[in-house]
């Protein structure tokens, strides 16, 4: 490589510039023995020149409404199942209803698949131990890639988890669209006939025989009109919302009284930790999770009373839970030693939601159904996890946690009818927008169930598909 003198001239450094091809030997040699003249040949990208299905619209006159014209929009026809959301649900009812035949299209806001395991970085499943089918499945394929936390959680690498889900739904042949937002549905008296998103390439609409709400927040069955449910009562008041964060710079041995596995006393060891050093966080079970060597995902923050329907909310809830997390930081930072050179790798794209709406299904599961550990003939899946309620109001100069209720749970089902809408006959639902009261929400709701829901989801998508029916017609009575 040629040295520059900073006082040689333009033309001289443009031809001391013509040596480096010289230096590159090879198959690179060849590509540039093409003539000076001579183009490669040209790239084909759609819409290069960044043409938009524009707007237009008329002001009211007080300035409080806007009256949008109506536009024809693009149509992406003839998808057998569309799925909408790329979380742990999502993923999981895309790749069964591909495996089974059904051309599949799964539509994300994030520019990646996993949600809340990967834009969220939750990094921890619960409720995953007895679940077989693509939830084990996921679980083998990250431990072929390299991941094997040494404790008795499962943790794992967000970005090792967005490569595995992705190449899962390749190899399934999932036509995968990121960066698309689901922002209306259009409806034919009990079916839905498109649904309408919003990206780069502006308002889109997109038709499928059957489709699957895996948006968490239940924005798709919103949009269809769906009857819902949101929180404990008519107040809609919620669980709070948490920021997650990787953290490096830490030593796991040196620290390992503070790392949470089950049985261990981690969480009040870290609060007392960080209020001693003066910090007293929002959450009062703050957690630190052992990714690998050097990598630790943390949990130690609570926003209350925040709606998940609120974008101005969400994002202040955001900008406090990120200062808050950076304020934990400094604060383990003074207490020295094996914390001296503790620092954060990233905080979540994502807050992660606990709660939104719950879609009305053909079943409704209650906590009754917890207590007597109730099983259906259609059940999909066992659940085993407790009733998870964190706290739902901030009390002044008191840190927050979360309780059962006294609600104790065996083992029981979720049945397919649950994921069923009782409003729109080709809608289904998958993850914590499924139909249930409050309290069973809160013990289904974790991740080790949404997978084997929208296993359950997108394989009964496939198949009513192939018999022409929809899933109204096929769900039992």
């Amino acid at each position: 490589m040629p040295s520059y003198d900073k006082n040689v001239n333009r033309r001289d450094l443009l031809k001391g510039l013509t040596i480096l091809p010289a230096l590159t030997a090879g198959a690179a040699m060849a590509e540039t023995s093409r003539p000076a003249t001579e183009l490669p040949p040209p790239i084909t990208v759609p819409n290069k020149e960044g043409h938009v299905n524009r707007s237009a619209g008329t002001v009211s006159p007080d300035g409080t409404q806007v009256v949008e014209h109506a536009r024809k929009l693009p149509v992406h026809h003839g998808r057998d199942v569309i799925v909408c959301g790329g979380g742990p649900a999502g993923v999981a009812a895309a790749l069964a209803a591909a495996r089974n035949g059904a051309q599949t299209t799964l539509l994300e806001v994030h520019g990646c698949l996993g949600g809340v395991w990967t834009a969220g970085m939750l990094c921890n499943i619960l409720d995953y131990g007895n679940k077989a089918g693509i939830m084990k499945e996921i679980e083998e394929r990250l431990a072929a890639e390299g991941n094997a936390p040494p404790t008795n959680k499962f943790t794992y690498d967000p970005e090792l988890m967005k490569f595995v889900l992705e190449s899962m739904c390749l190899e399934a042949g999932v036509d995968i669209r990121l960066q698309t937002r689901v922002v209306g549905a259009l409806r034919e008296e009990d079916s839905l006939c498109a649904v309408l998103t919003e990206s780069k390439a502006g308002r889109e609409a997109w038709t499928a025989h059957t489709y699957i709400d895996c948006t968490g927040d239940g924005d798709l069955g919103a949009q269809a009109g769906c009857a819902f449910d949101v929180g404990i009562d008519e107040s809609c008041v919620c669980q709070p919302m948490s920021l997650m964060a990787l953290v490096t710079g830490i030593d796991a041995e040196a620290i390992t009284p503070y790392i949470n596995v089950r049985g261990g006393n981690a969480k009040q060891a870290l609060l007392q930790l960080l209020i001693d050093h003066g910090h007293h966080p929002s959450y009062a079970s703050p957690s630190l999770f052992y990714i690998q060597e050097g990598l630790f995902a943390l949990m130690a923050n609570h926003e209350y009373g925040v709606s998940a329907f609120d974008p101005k909310a969400v994002t202040e809830a955001t900008l406090r839970a990120r200062k808050e997390l950076n304020d934990i930081i400094k604060a383990l930072h003074r207490v020295g030693g094996a914390w001296e050179n503790v620092a954060l790798v990233a905080t979540a794209e994502q807050i992660g939601i606990r709660e939104g709406r719950r879609i009305r299904g053909r079943y409704h599961i209650t906590a009754d159904d917890l207590r007597e550990g109730k099983s259906h003939e259609d059940g999909i899946c066992k659940v085993k996890f407790a009733v998870d309620v964190h706290t739902l109001t901030k009390e002044a100069g008191k840190t927050q946690g979360y309780s059962g209720h006294g609600i104790k749970v065996k083992a029981y089902d979720i049945p397919l009818r649950a994921l069923v809408s009782k409003d729109v006959d080709n809608l289904l639902m998958a993850g914590r927008c499924i139909s249930g009261d409050f309290f069973a929400h809160a013990s289904y709701r974790v991740t080790g169930n949404a997978v084997p829901m929208g296993e359950a989801a997108g394989k009964f998508a496939a198949e009513c598909y192939a018999a022409g029916k929809v899933v109204g017609e096929m769900v039992m009575s």
